[in-house]
């Protein structure tokens, strides 16, 4: 059980960041974010989402001010920020950021790593908020171990540890579960947002992979080719996604053009595998595959020249009548 480290916050449900037409580019050939516009409250969770490319790491990195931007603003709790031009040392105090290089002290052990920035004023104090940290990520029994003898994902969780030792006001993570295997990636996600939120830290977490985190987001903000194409709330989004590439985003979907929505009757261009139903009364469909998924059976589909994925709870084949929605 993760109890608060601060009862109150005074920036809890204000405006924390704010950017304004903010402009970037790695080259005048090819312009990464043109008048870019974006609000983040505090205490909230939000995933940054799209495709590798898309540009969230670039993103993520102005807002820490490792990287100049050419015009437009990015304020943060009521303050212009400079960036690297501005500021001798990258970065901003009232951040942490944890990006793909973890930048870890190879000769402290993990305990030490996470109590870096931890005053020494108290030392049982100190001790006890290390081991609470090392409870979050999971690494209790690593704490006298040296980073060196760890994995890329168990390196990432100290940095992780680390950033949270200090309760940032904003929390910036750059795919954090990209180096986790599932039952470890299950564990630290819901530890790690109960604690930012019973702490009232915002977080900013770049994903590519939704599904994995939309029960515990409170906004999602997509990108696509340094565009910011959608926001809103994980419902809105997910059962109004803006595009294709947006639907593709929350995992296997069934996307159709125009002519087949027209030849199909259907009010949306994108139905996930579990809204494709078998109905006594529906469209006619031949079974092409049906293998076990675990809790469900995956199976491909066609419906005239039209392949599509649907889930069951039993094996299929032959020939089946589906509904949609």
């Amino acid at each position: 059980m993760f109890f608060p480290r601060n009862i109150s916050n005074p920036y809890f449900c204000k405006m924390l960041l704010e950017i304004n037409h903010l402009n970037f580019s790695y080259s005048k050939e090819k312009p990464l974010f043109q008048d870019l516009n974006l609000t983040l409250e505090a205490g909230k969770i939000v995933a940054l989402a799209g495709e590798s490319g898309c540009g969230k790491s670039t993103l993520l990195s102005l807002i820490y001010g490792l990287l100049d931007w050419e015009s437009g603003a990015i304020i943060f709790d009521g303050e212009k920020l400079m960036g690297p031009k501005g500021n001798l040392v990258p970065g901003e105090s009232a951040m942490k950021f944890v990006a793909q290089n973890f930048d870890l002290m190879p000769y402290a052990t993990v305990a030490e790593n996470v109590g870096k920035f931890i005053s020494n004023i108290n030392l049982q104090k100190k001790k006890e908020t290390v081991a609470e940290l090392l409870e979050v990520v999971g690494l209790e029994d690593f704490a006298n171990v040296l980073p060196k003898y760890l994995s890329g994902g168990q390196q990432q969780r100290v940095a992780i540890a680390r950033a949270l030792s200090v309760l940032p006001k904003l929390l910036i993570l750059d795919e954090p579960f990209s180096n986790l295997d599932f039952p470890r990636k299950v564990g630290l996600r819901e530890r790690l947002f109960r604690y930012v939120k019973q702490n009232h830290i915002s977080l900013l977490i770049s994903t590519h992979e939704l599904q994995d985190i939309i029960p515990w987001l409170d906004r999602i903000v997509i990108l696509q080719k340094g565009e910011l194409i959608q926001d809103g709330s994980p419902e809105e989004i997910y059962t109004q996604p803006y595009n294709g590439y947006v639907a593709r985003l929350f995992g296997e979907v069934n996307i159709f053009n125009e002519t087949e929505r027209s030849a199909f009757r259907l009010p949306r261009f994108s139905y996930y595998p579990n809204e494709v139903r078998i109905a006594e009364n529906g469209l006619e469909a031949e079974v092409l595959e049906s293998r076990f998924a675990g809790s469900h059976y995956w199976n491909k589909i066609k419906i005239r020249d039209k392949e599509l994925v649907i889930y069951t709870d039993q094996k299929t084949e032959g020939k089946i009548a589906v509904s949609f929605g």
